[in-house]
């Protein structure tokens, strides 16, 4: 179902799966830069409050419908009149302060004008600019030859480094400095503050709140295993496929999911709530080995062990098996006792969560073994037993198992109940959707015969489904495209980022490529998209404005050895420009003073 141009969509709320860029409250601040490893040695602990707000439910990022009839009422409603007498006052000192600044620079102007004028005759300024000039008509074309020279030079310089810092951080370094640092000395911080009734406050307000809502980072539901993949990936390639940033909201994940205040009581969750906080993969080992050693039946020692050391899919299937024994006892004893107090619940809560972590992976370790039908029964039977953890995404698991089982039926039963207006929305949702769409039109789709006879209805369906995609998502025809090369995906994603596109196409390029013409058809549409939304940071077709934030959250979330990829693409700096025609004019001058001296020295002393 597309929804119409004229839905919004709600703002999301944060759960475990979706966090924002911005720490909750009690961790601390992730830097943006990646510091020394040695720094840190462990993670911050969670507080409880923290974690017990960290289960929410999440809301959609697709439009809904919204009268905005508050807003409405807002600016109809009348505004009292200021005090007699002060308003006017206040008035007439804005006006005369503005004229002030205005004249301020004029003055200033004339009085140094003035100044040199009375002080011509002390300073001697004839005789020095006589002097000057003098010294000017004596300079030989060698001179002019060294300065162009080192004009160019320098400027080069300034050039290379603005180039690098703009392909690495999105900026201009030299407007960055003038806007930090050059600003506040020349008295251009004195911004219009907008008082908090002010109709312009809020406006403000609430694109804020839009953008932080937007910009939220997501548990990847598809995330490999750190031993069995990520860690083979290191030791072949010798490159670092996970970023501090990400690892840092995993130890996140991990303490919100596999710990509660009771675990002071059990000397086994006592070593792993260590483990969880422990940054150094082997010290996390040995204390999963020394949980269980206090007790056998430990099930989250056994689950650090299957994620982290086992080194193959097989090991790790064999690992949470006996995680998954240990937990199913844990959670039926939770079960009897959790009603005698609130610690009881929690202790519940933490229980079902690391059962149905185990459930999960076990179902993700069938499918990459091959044994897809035994992966969708457990992902089917988790999603009927555990309905409210409906937000852990389970779905998009089920949904990439039964496109390899090609049952598109099935597809779209599930697509009927998860692609909803009320419901997030996810970049495996809507292309699994324009894949679906496309599946019926692509094997007899031909651009010339299209272009002759025009679209049919249900090639019609299949080009506004791409394009649906393609707007809550714009990233990701590249790489199903191979347009760009593909990495291993990261731990957490950022809805309509970069990150989701790298981690939907690493996993759903091959049922791409399986449906005939699929691509082919992507490939002639999917840029006619940019076309119905002109400007997509200010106004949407069928989803918000793409939010600006989506760059800077991707660079940390992906390994610096990736190019990141930003939509919409943004202009050269000024200053590129400026510094790229400084160096080369400069440089000319320097070559054509040293090939003609003489034409260029009378050049030079004419000006």
């Amino acid at each position: 179902m597309i929804p119409g141009p004229s839905a919004k969509p709600l703002p999301e709320d944060p759960g475990p799966e979706g966090r924002a860029h911005v720490v909750f409250p009690g961790f601390p601040r992730v830097p943006h830069h990646r510091p020394n490893r040695l720094q840190v040695r462990r993670y911050p602990r969670i507080p409880a409050a923290a974690s017990a707000s960290s289960r929410q439910s999440v809301c959609g990022t697709c439009k809904m419908a919204d009268g905005g009839g508050g807003a409405a009422a807002a600016s109809a409603a009348p505004t009292p009149p200021p005090p007699e007498g002060r308003g006017s006052r206040a008035g007439w000192t804005q006006r005369l302060r503005a004229a002030l600044a205005g004249a301020g620079v004029s003055l200033w102007v004339v009085a140094g004008l003035g100044l040199l004028y009375a002080l011509r005759a002390p300073l001697r300024l004839c005789e020095n600019l006589a002097a000057v000039t003098a010294f000017l008509n004596s300079l030989t074309p060698k001179f002019y030859v060294a300065l162009t020279g080192t004009s160019s030079l320098i400027s080069g310089l300034i050039f290379i480094f603005e180039w690098w810092y703009f392909r690495k951080y999105g900026t201009s370094f030299i407007e960055q400095v003038s806007i930090s640092h050059l600003r506040p000395l020349i008295g251009g911080t004195e911004n219009n503050v907008p008082e908090p009734g002010s109709p312009s406050g809020g406006r403000e307000a609430d694109t804020n709140r839009q953008n932080l809502s937007e910009c939220k980072v997501w548990r990847n539901p598809l995330n490999l295993f750190r031993g069995a993949e990520y860690r083979r990936y290191t030791w072949v390639t010798g490159k670092e496929p996970l970023t501090y940033y990400d690892m840092n909201l995993s130890a996140q994940d991990h303490q919100t999911f596999f710990t509660c205040d009771t675990d002071s009581l059990r000397p086994s969750d006592t070593v792993m709530q260590k483990a969880w906080r422990e940054r150094n993969p082997p010290a996390r080992i040995k204390a999963a080995y020394q949980a269980l050693e206090l007790n056998n039946d430990c099930a989250t020692a056994y689950v650090l062990l299957a994620e982290e050391e086992a080194t193959t899919i097989v090991d790790a299937e064999k690992l949470f098996k006996q995680a998954l024994r240990a937990g199913e006892t844990i959670y039926r004893r939770s079960q009897q006792h959790q009603h005698q107090s609130p610690q009881h619940e929690a202790q519940l809560r933490r229980d079902t969560n690391v059962l149905v972590y185990i459930k999960r992976r076990l179902a993700m370790c069938a499918r990459k073994l091959g044994r897809i039908r035994e992966a969708v029964k457990i992902m089917r039977d988790l999603m009927k037993e555990f309905p409210p953890l409906s937000m852990l995404n389970i779905h998009e698991n089920l949904l990439e198992s039964l496109l390899e089982l090609q049952a598109y039926a099935d597809v779209q039963a599930v697509l009927a109940k998860y692609d909803d207006i009320s419901l997030p929305k996810s970049a495996a949702i809507c292309y699994t959707a324009a894949l679906l769409k496309t599946r019926t039109v692509s094997d007899r789709f031909s651009p010339e015969t299209a272009s002759r006879r025009g679209l049919s209805t249900a090639e019609i369906n299949a080009v506004e489904a791409i394009h649906r995609a393609v707007e809550f998502n714009p990233h990701v025809p590249k790489y199903l495209l191979e347009m760009k090369s593909l990495i291993l995906p990261p731990e957490h994603i950022l809805k309509r980022g970069d990150s989701e596109a790298v981690a939907y196409a690493f996993f759903h390029l091959q049922h791409w490529k399986r449906i005939e013409g699929a691509l082919n058809l992507l490939q002639c549409t999917w840029e006619g998209t940019f076309r119905m939304i002109p400007y997509p940071l200010e106004k949407g077709h069928l989803f918000y404005p793409y939010p600006s934030c989506t760059e800077t959250a991707d660079r940390e979330l992906l390994p610096t050895f990736h190019h990141v990829s930003v939509y919409p693409k943004k202009e050269l700096p000024f200053f590129i420009h400026f510094t790229a025609g400084l160096c080369s004019s400069t440089a000319m001058l320097a070559l054509l003073t040293h090939q003609f001296p003489e034409i260029m020295g009378v050049f030079a002393k004419a000006f």
